[in-house]
């Protein structure tokens, strides 16, 4: 299974990278535009750029890579595949990975899909000096106060 995350990672699939119209299934939430497609590379590579004890939030990565590629939207079903993989990448190269930690929900929301679910994200992100709230069965919840935590170097 090691393998196939890294070739997912690496895969060169001539859709990664363009800039298609928003599908009509988008379109009421998104309005009529343009959309990228963009790879698990770029995420990867976007995701680094993110400094130790800062977060953003997947839609400030969509919107990052959207604004960077000309394009009004970035292709949510992609993108949160595309964390996977890298997540998923990082997971198994360890110090080396990009820091998916650090990409969190809407309001600060830790994300369960990721490698170790919502637990080992809490601990990554607590080890860069974030604290975390828990929900009522005491299961890591979100970042508190994650406003204050928020990457806007690229804005």
């Amino acid at each position: 299974m090691d393998n196939l995350w890294r070739i997912k990672l690496d895969e060169k699939l001539t859709a990664y990278g363009t800039v298609v119209a928003v599908p009509p299934k988008l379109q009421a939430e998104h309005g009529k535009g343009r959309m990228l497609i963009s790879s698990p590379r770029d995420v990867q590579t976007l995701i680094c750029t993110i400094p130790t004890g800062q977060v953003v939030t997947l839609a400030m990565l969509m919107a990052k890579l959207a604004a960077d590629a000309g394009a009004d939207i970035c292709c949510p079903t992609n993108t949160g595949i595309f964390m996977r993989i890298v997540a998923e990448v990082s997971q198994l190269d360890g110090a080396e990975g990009a820091p998916y930690w650090r990409v969190v929900k809407n309001k600060g929301r830790l994300n369960s899909k990721y490698p170790g679910g919502a637990v080992e994200q809490a601990k990554r992100l607590e080890a860069e000096g974030h604290s975390i709230a828990r929900n009522v069965h005491g299961a890591p919840a979100r970042i508190e106060d994650f406003e204050g935590h928020l990457y806007t170097d690229w804005a």
